[in-house]
């Protein structure tokens, strides 16, 4: 006994295409497998309100990048830090120090023992003051856009009196 001939025409399935919005999509799932790190999208921003260079703000990425529960201030090692940084550990103490004369962390000298100096823990309370204190400006800015959000995107000058 043969088939029958198809009754039917085969129309072929076309998908719309998907949003790339999936990490996985855009790095690929081999980078995206070393893990990531969340980031608030004001931290970038407002980093010109963070009155820091830019490569303290690299060493803070780095401080959050350490900073796995919101109880436990990071503890990175510095040789760590400076070495993904390509930068000398000495080099490192600079930018910290920076970074809290900055107010926006506080450094919590920790020892095992008597003498014996352990890596220091990097509270970040003063960086989250400032993002908390930023957020209600650029909230109101991004209604309106334009002019008003550059504006709210960029600290006003210390020297510049309010009108």
């Amino acid at each position: 006994m043969t088939t029958p001939p198809p009754t039917a025409e085969i129309i072929p399935l076309v998908l719309p295409p998907q949003e790339k919005r999936k990490a996985d999509d855009k790095y690929g799932k081999a980078v995206m497998g070393h893990g990531f790190t969340i980031l608030p999208k004001l931290l970038f921003e407002t980093q010109a309100h963070l009155k820091i260079s830019p490569t303290a703000f690299n060493v803070l990425l780095h401080l959050i990048y350490h900073w796995w529960d919101a109880n436990d201030a990071p503890r990175p090692a510095i040789a760590t830090v400076a070495r993904r940084m390509g930068k000398s550990p000495r080099s490192l103490f600079r930018y910290f120090d920076e970074l809290e004369a900055a107010g926006l962390l506080e450094r919590v000298h920790r020892y095992k023992g008597k003498k014996k100096q352990t890596a220091s823990a990097y509270v970040l309370t003063g960086l989250i003051e400032k993002l908390q204190k930023i957020e209600p400006q650029m909230t109101a800015a991004k209604k309106f856009k334009g002019k008003r959000l550059v504006d709210a995107e960029t600290p006003a000058k210390a020297s510049t009196s309010a009108a």
